[in-house]
């Protein structure tokens, strides 16, 4: 019992839009969420912090960090990188997850199915703009 007192608790900005990110994250990128359950948010509950620290905030004790989930390339150059956004608050022993981003894609792809195009996700919204980012990236990487 006395263990489990050095381990950091999980709270959220917005419970209900993190999950929603998070079952997207699970339905179109099953090795991220693979990796974020199962691997990132247990070392991440024990104080070891992950990614890039954004900022620090001395007079509040926080810390923001984002996190790289492993991602397609292609997906990444379409959309942006997938990326947990968290503040650690140390003196209360709290992390709050604050998003996952790309914001567009995950939101859209918890509201409806989406599609995909030559392997990568495509939004209902910006089709034609993604398909076009999609054969391009594809007709660069052809002609290397």
């Amino acid at each position: 019992m006395e263990n489990k007192k050095l381990h950091y608790h999980f709270e959220y900005v917005n419970e209900n839009e993190f999950r929603k990110k998070e079952r997207s994250v699970r339905k179109y990128n099953m090795l991220a969420y693979k990796k974020l359950t199962f691997e990132y948010y247990p070392s991440i509950r024990e104080g070891k912090f992950l990614g890039k620290l954004v900022s620090t905030d001395s007079k509040e004790n926080t810390k923001t960090f984002e996190l790289k989930l492993p991602t397609d390339n292609l997906f990444a150059k379409v959309h942006g990188e997938l990326t947990l956004h968290y503040t650690v608050y140390e003196s209360s022993r709290v992390v709050l997850l604050t998003n996952i981003t790309p914001d567009s894609i995950l939101d859209e792809g918890h509201r409806s199915e989406l599609s995909t195009y030559k392997g990568v996700m495509i939004s209902k919204t910006n089709k034609e703009k993604d398909m076009f980012k999609v054969n391009l990236l594809n007709a660069i990487n052809n002609k290397e």
